[in-house]
């Protein structure tokens, strides 16, 4: 959406909300907060994920080597779900170069890098049965069976995501399904549910300046070498916070015999993981090129809810996304309710979006991992749209600004 646009936009909200805040003013409901929200008709849901838990995505060089049996990514009965997944255009489903990268990544064991495991099979599960119980038991808003004009799913085109959408849905479904559920994906090259770095050579480059730079910030670096230095591994450069903290949380949620300095210093190395993320998304530009797409598709359907133009629109209840910690944490930047605690195995940020009863005002509400959220620019934890509108538009952006944001020449890209 272009400045103008924005501005026209919001501009006509807060007329109209006006118009419609006065019109409620004699309209008979309770009085207080909690008056306001029974009053409340929800409209639509959004969920961005992250995946379940996997095995590591590599090993830590040098350090003693942690078994990973494929027995690890069994499949509990409960959580499946008949799935296909097709492109954006109904197609045939891409390939994935990702996958083909992991598979190249063989543990000792034998399981493969970056795979979703039965432990984070339960975790997706467990989040479906959240969704099922805030969208079906408590408020009657989703079909008991699916029904695929009431959602829309997309994942990345990896198979631990699509594999985790498959269980976030039995648990929200419980395997209520008359035909298999399609998972719509795209092409890596177009992604937008990751930070691309394919189609964006200028975040690619500011990613790689900032994170050779991250390296030698004070405290960063001090603990980095004392890390590596108590973990005999001082040696290897390709060793960062990144990949310690990575295999951390692979082996403490799967309950495995973690090298005993790497989980003394836990602590350490999630503040300093956070700090170096900090580091590369310092800035507005950069935030833009990470999440702009996404919150642009997000702020595109809440749009398209406030006044659908067919009965498919219409009908239109929630969209699901399944994501990675990359584009979680600079999404909750950008929404400003980051905690600095890195986003756990299937973390999710949802939205949803309300229409009052009477005074026909609509609220967004932003809940993390099942708690509400206050969004920078509101007041509260339900936020009239045009305020939510407003912090969205500071990050959201357009194909085509986002293209004209990663073709842009930094003249001190290589010292930012």
């Amino acid at each position: 959406m272009g400045w103008g646009l924005r501005l026209w936009v919001l501009g006509g909200l807060a007329a109209w909300t006006q118009r419609r805040r006065a019109a409620a003013a004699a309209a008979p409901r309770d009085s207080g907060e909690g008056g306001r929200r029974r009053d409340l008709e929800l409209r639509l849901v959004q969920v961005v994920f992250r995946h379940g838990a996997r095995t590591p995505l590599r090993p830590i060089p040098g350090a003693a080597p942690v078994e990973w049996h494929p027995t690890l990514l069994d499949v509990p009965a409960k959580t499946k779900f008949d799935y296909v997944v097709t492109d954006l255009n109904g197609g045939p489903q891409p390939p994935s170069a990702l996958d083909e990268e992991y598979r190249k990544t063989v543990f000792k064991g034998g399981a493969v890098a970056g795979q979703l495991t039965h432990v984070g099979m339960q975790q997706e599960f467990a989040l479906g049965e959240r969704l099922r119980r805030n969208y079906m038991e408590e408020v009657k808003f989703l079909s008991p069976t699916f029904n695929p004009a009431e959602v829309f799913v997309r994942s990345t085109n990896i198979f631990r995501n699509l594999e985790s959408t498959r269980c976030l849905l039995a648990g929200l479904y419980q395997q209520r399904n008359k035909e298999p559920v399609v998972i719509v994906t795209d092409e890596a090259s177009s992604e937008m549910l990751y930070p691309n770095y394919q189609n964006c050579q200028r975040l690619k480059d500011l990613t790689r300046d900032r994170t050779e730079n991250v390296k030698h910030q004070p405290g960063i670096s001090d603990d980095l070498k004392k890390i590596k230095k108590r973990m005999g591994i001082d040696g290897d450069e390709s060793v960062d916070f990144f990949i310690l903290l990575d295999n951390i949380f692979a082996e403490q949620v799967h309950n495995k015999a973690s090298c005993p300095v790497l989980k003394n210093f836990q602590q350490t190395v999630e503040r300093r993981s956070v700090d170096s993320m900090l580091f590369l998304l310092k800035d507005r530009e950069v935030l833009q090129m990470n999440v702009g797409l996404l919150l642009n598709t997000l702020q595109e359907n809440i749009k398209t809810a406030l006044n659908p133009s067919n009965p498919a629109e219409k009908a239109r209840k929630l969209y699901l996304y399944a994501s990675h910690d990359s584009a979680l944490l600079p999404l909750l930047l950008a929404l400003g309710t980051f905690d600095h605690k890195w986003p756990p195995y299937a973390a999710d940020v949802t939205l949803e979006l309300y229409q009052h009863r009477h005074s026909k005002e609509w609220f967004v509400r932003v809940s993390y991992r099942g708690e509400e959220q206050v969004v920078k620019g509101c007041k509260a934890g339900l936020c009239p749209l045009e305020e939510f509108l407003e912090v969205v538009s500071q990050y959201s952006v357009t194909p085509e600004e986002y293209n004209n944001l990663c073709s842009k020449m930094d003249k001190n890209q290589k010292t930012n």
